[in-house]
């Protein structure tokens, strides 16, 4: 079964940089039109589409802050008018706010943030796409290893990657009589052009890679390959599932 996408549409939330770009590029290069979606960078998103072009694909870049009132339909309307009257194939919930902080340290407004963009964003997303949606499409949501792994400092924001984990599972069973898949993908430690500064610290890389099955950082790449599968014809028969994209991370002891 081929993993060709050509003819297919693809929306990706948060696309202007990081592993929403990565996404976008690989998708695009498997066929895809893709629309880049963009909260405020709105250079990155036209980078991300120029780069995509200059290989060959087709993209365009729709802005819409997530989070705030009206935000669905901001983006649908960019995403409607891109796409001419074409049905969307693949939707991809990539744009997520960052964690927030401690229990104790993160500000009630920052929480209530946090569920916006990070839970009730997809969520109607998904519910707004899914009038555009060609049965037999795909929904991918991207989560966090913060489900799986105890992190302090990112209590919350797992809170909102265990919330689209749940969704993707139920909507995987109401959906599926449409031939729609529903999945998330969780990366772990995933250096980006824009995240670096996070893993500067004295010996944060090597905790990290010692943590770590395959014995390194993760990239963008290596996330964007996953979310290609899943949006390929190949994994037609993979439903209500989390993919874990980590490379192994925290599985137990290295011996």
């Amino acid at each position: 079964m081929s993993d060709d996408l050509t003819g297919r549409t693809a929306l990706v939330t948060g696309a202007s940089r990081g592993i929403g770009q990565a996404i976008a590029a690989r998708l695009a290069a498997k066929g895809a039109t893709v629309v880049v979606h963009y909260g405020t960078d709105k250079g990155g998103a036209t980078a991300t589409v120029e780069a995509i072009e200059r290989d060959g694909g087709t993209a365009f870049a729709v802005g819409a802050e997530l989070g705030v009132d009206d935000d669905v339909e901001t983006l649908f309307a960019g995403v409607e008018a891109g796409l001419a009257g074409r049905p969307l194939d693949i939707l991809v919930n990539n744009a997520a706010a960052v964690p927030a902080g401690r229990l104790g340290v993160t500000t009630r407004a920052e929480f209530d943030h946090l569920f916006a963009v990070n839970v009730r964003a997809p969520y109607f997303i998904i519910q707004r796409a899914l009038p555009l949606l060609r049965d037999g499409g795909r929904i991918i949501t991207l989560s966090s290893v913060a489900t799986r792994m105890a992190n302090a400092t990112q209590t919350s924001f797992a809170m909102t990657k265990g919330a689209v984990e749940t969704m993707s599972m139920t909507l995987a069973n109401e959906l599926g009589v449409r031939g729609i898949t529903v999945n998330a993908v969780a990366p772990g430690a995933t250096l980006t052009a824009t995240n670096g500064s996070s893993f500067d610290g004295p010996g944060v890389p090597e905790l990290i890679t010692g943590l770590t099955a395959l014995d390194r950082l993760g990239g963008p790449d290596d996330v964007a390959d996953v979310v290609a599968f899943l949006a390929s014809d190949a994994a037609r028969w993979i439903t209500g599932q989390v993919i874990d994209a980590t490379g192994g991370l925290f599985l137990g002891p290295r011996v």
